[in-house]
């Protein structure tokens, strides 16, 4: 290998990295090496072998090298023009993900209706079908077909599929019904820390599972569980918490209260879901979930999720920061409510439609008509709140509606560490954003966006967030590596190029 690949592959690495928000100690400890060799790879000094190009791609969740094609996917950005039209919004991925853990709790067949093809879903059919779970895309690949095994081969399981997904720590509370000792690897690219671990691992533990974390693994063994004799309270209101403590009540025998349950979107679907396998569940939306356990679970189950409010988001983003008027249709405007009294707030004109019901049959769904706005800064800060506060994963999308307002906005985004970070490199698009701390910024608006040629960060929201500004910049813009995009949407590109977007697809040869 030459001094010129290697010296290029070192500035890969060097990027995704430093996009990734590690030191070159830390990149050195999750491949076990030292700060030095990272430090000489980045300088191209030091030979390196595909192997442990894949590893370091493994562990900064950046698609740094690729086999079988001509290597990582970009988006060239024609911005500056606006969008016009409709667009339906897609299934719930969150939701997706959890149902798929979940049909590991019945040895009957599951079918799921208009399944988002994306990467993170990818990833768990991949770990399904190597423990022997079969599956089958019918209707034109819409709809996905799962069948289990008598008996599961949990030592055959694709350890580096398991590794690219963050979702994999849902099979726990399932697999626990399944198996008295098992072992699950950690997630790849994803720094869970004792904030999200232990929830989960005390949670689990009331129904008898036991973790030990070692070896880069979660080794769990099952052992009678404590008498649920008082409710679970989870020590952390999350997502994947609720759902791995419902997992794990599905199967046992008798009723578990959970207390600081989630009532987010995903939750919600996993419950719908459960229920048509038979699990009965009272609360459902609530904080306080009351699940009556089955046993064994045999049937067949058919189930379309809902859809997906964060992609209602980004569609509605995109419309904002272009300009545009925009119909959204099939939003789930019971998990929108908040964002949207806060931006007609800030001086949002859009209408809206009657209500009406998801396939599920419960989430209420209605179609926005969004029209080009003058918006002023809002005078409170934008920071996520649990369920029905404004969600997580829809605070970045803040940061470009700002950058479009009149006046200065305050985001803090106090969930995730590091997170807030991603959204300076906006700037690099023209927007005029300030870092207070790891967790607040500081956004000025308007902006008169300029196109700019970008890394995506390893963040699926915030390189979102520079997508949707790059159609608002007049100009060619590039986003390099964008494989943390089709992570979490399906075709996004091509959805945005059929309102009217300019996005090309390519890859360096």
């Amino acid at each position: 290998m030459t001094g010129d690949y290697l010296t290029r592959i070192g500035t890969l690495i060097r990027t995704a990295r430093q996009h990734r928000g590690w030191s070159q100690a830390q990149l050195g400890e999750a491949l076990g090496t030292s700060q030095s060799a990272v430090n000489r790879i980045e300088q191209g000094k030091q030979n390196v072998s595909l192997e442990m190009i894949a590893r370091i791609g493994e562990a900064l969740d950046s698609e740094i090298v690729s086999l079988g094609y001509a290597g990582p996917m970009h988006l060239r950005v024609a911005g500056g023009t606006q969008l016009s039209g409709a667009i339906d919004v897609r299934s719930s991925k969150n939701a997706c993900v959890a149902i798929l853990c979940a049909s590991l709790l019945t040895t009957g067949r599951t079918t799921i209706r208009q399944v988002a093809r994306i990467e993170e879903v990818y990833r768990i059919l991949e770990v399904l079908t190597s423990i022997g779970v079969k599956s089958r895309w019918t209707n034109e690949g819409r709809d996905l077909e799962l069948t289990p095994p008598a008996e599961l081969d949990l030592a055959a399981m694709d350890v580096e599929a398991a590794r690219r997904t963050r979702s994999v720590l849902m099979f726990l509370g399932p697999l626990m019904h399944r198996a008295d000792r098992f072992a699950i690897p950690y997630a790849g690219g994803c720094d869970l820390g004792t904030r999200t671990v232990q929830p989960h691992l005390t949670a689990l533990r009331r129904f008898g599972l036991e973790v030990a974390t070692t070896s880069g693994a979660y080794h769990a063994s099952v052992q009678p569980g404590a008498p649920m004799d008082r409710p679970i309270v989870l020590t952390e209101r999350g997502d994947t918490v609720t759902e791995n403590a419902l997992l794990a009540a599905a199967r046992h025998d008798g009723i578990s209260v959970i207390r600081n349950a989630s009532p987010n979107y995903m939750v919600q679907d996993l419950c719908f879901f459960l229920e048509r396998l038979g699990v009965k569940i009272e609360g459902i939306g609530t904080t306080t979930l009351t699940v009556h356990g089955v046993p064994e679970i045999t049937r067949d189950v058919d189930y379309t999720p809902a859809e997906d409010p964060v992609e209602a988001m980004s569609l509605l983003a995109a419309a904002v920061v272009t300009s545009s008027e925009l119909t959204i249709r099939r939003v789930p405007i019971e998990f929108l409510e908040i964002e949207l009294a806060v931006l007609e707030g800030m001086g949002l004109d859009y209408d809206r439609t009657p209500e009406y019901r998801a396939h599920n049959g419960y989430t209420r769904l209605v179609d926005l008509t969004v029209r080009p706005s003058k918006l002023t800064a809002p005078v409170d800060t934008i920071h996520p709140m649990p369920f029905p506060g404004i969600n997580i994963d829809n605070v970045p999308f803040f940061a470009a509606i700002a950058a479009a307002a009149n006046g200065t906005t305050m985001i803090h985004d106090w969930v995730y560490d590091n997170r807030a970070i991603y959204l300076t490199e906006l700037t690099r698009l023209g927007a005029d954003i300030k870092l207070l701390d790891p967790h607040r910024v500081l956004v000025q608006g308007p902006t008169r966006w300029r196109a700019a040629e970008m890394v995506c960060p390893p963040a699926l929201r915030p390189a979102v967030v520079i997508l949707l500004a790059m159609l608002a910049a007049k100009g060619t813009s590039v986003l390099r590596n964008v494989y943390v995009i089709n992570r979490g949407y399906e075709d996004l590109a091509e959805r945005l190029n059929s309102i009217g977007a300019q996005i090309e697809t390519f890859r360096d040869i």
